[in-house]
């Protein structure tokens, strides 16, 4: 009898014992009561508490969570935003003082989750309310940073820290997105039309540009073939003239006659004429007459220049 007394009590002392052994697992810590007050927190791992005594009262998280919201702002201009955003939050710190405001600030994490969104969207609202509608979309840094700044101390006091706040999407109404996206198409058509005429202005630009310097380079060319040309005719008549003087001392010191050189000018000519007329038609006059005057007027254009040779 006095065997099955003392198992008895080994049972019971084992099981107040095993009760009193709390496992708080990683990313957790466990909230301890005594009868109703807060005493201690316990940390994540195996742990003892008071068996009857003390309770878990609460275990709180200390891991990241996020949250998405969807809610409506209504602008200075009186056009309706509609907001898409994911909030990340979290627990501030692990200290005791920061559980304990996590733990007894709010009966529940339905509640905590209520006035955290209704804050956010009480702040995002304020902010929208003082912009008009075309400012909304370039100022979504702004926005996070306002709603930062107006419930960090908030969340301070709870025991929590706004880690982000990012707004996915901003939307308006259907009237106000068509009309949108009208301006939108107009200022991309009035930027093709600016950027046609001056890439047309360019081409323009460049064509006269490039016609401009080739007139000048052939006008250049032209000049420089002129010149040459004109020195070839020059050093062809000194060349000719010099050969004549030279043929004409000769047949002198040889006492013949020099109208043979001026009669054989004549017929190379007509020969020239013969060979690179390309079919024009050149009237000659044959006549012993003709030829006569043809010969003196030679003759007469010879002393001029012999004249003039000499006076030079």
């Amino acid at each position: 009898m006095q065997f099955l007394v003392n198992f008895w009590w080994v049972i019971v002392i084992a099981f107040i014992v095993f009760s009193g052994l709390v496992s708080v697992t990683q990313g957790n810590i466990a909230v301890i009561t005594m009868f109703g007050k807060y005493q201690r927190i316990l940390r994540p791992g195996l742990n003892f508490k008071i068996p009857i005594i003390e309770n878990v009262y609460r275990t709180i998280s200390i891991q990241n969570r996020s949250v998405e919201l969807e809610f409506q702002a209504v602008t200075i201009d009186q056009a309706n935003v509609y907001f898409k955003s994911m909030l990340l939050y979290s627990v501030m710190n692990a200290d005791e003082e920061t559980i304990k405001k996590v733990a007894f600030k709010f009966i529940s994490d339905k509640d905590l989750m209520q006035a955290l969104v209704r804050t956010v969207e009480g702040s995002i609202r304020a902010f929208v309310a003082t912009k008009k509608q075309a400012e909304i979309l370039l100022l979504r840094r702004e926005i996070v940073e306002f709603v930062k700044e107006q419930i960090d101390h908030s969340l301070e006091d709870w025991g929590y820290h706004l880690q982000d706040l990012q707004i996915n999407d901003i939307t308006f109404d259907q009237a106000v997105m068509e009309s949108m996206s009208k301006v939108v198409a107009s200022n991309n058509l009035k930027a093709a039309a600016e950027n046609e005429g001056q890439a047309l202005l360019i081409t323009k630009t460049k064509a006269a540009e490039a016609e401009g310097n080739a007139i000048k380079i052939s006008a250049e060319a032209e000049k420089e073939a002129a010149r040459l040309r004109g020195q070839g005719v020059a050093l062809f008549r000194e060349e000719v003239a010099r050969g004549m003087s030279q043929a004409a001392e000769q047949m002198k010191q040889a006492n013949l006659d020099t109208n043979v050189i001026l009669f054989s000018m004549w017929t190379e000519a007509i020969k020239n004429f013969a060979e690179v007329g390309k079919g024009n038609v050149i009237f000659l006059d044959g006549s012993p007459e003709g030829m006569e005057k043809n010969m003196q007027q030679i003759i007469a254009m010879m002393k001029m220049k012999n004249n003039n040779l000499t006076n030079s």
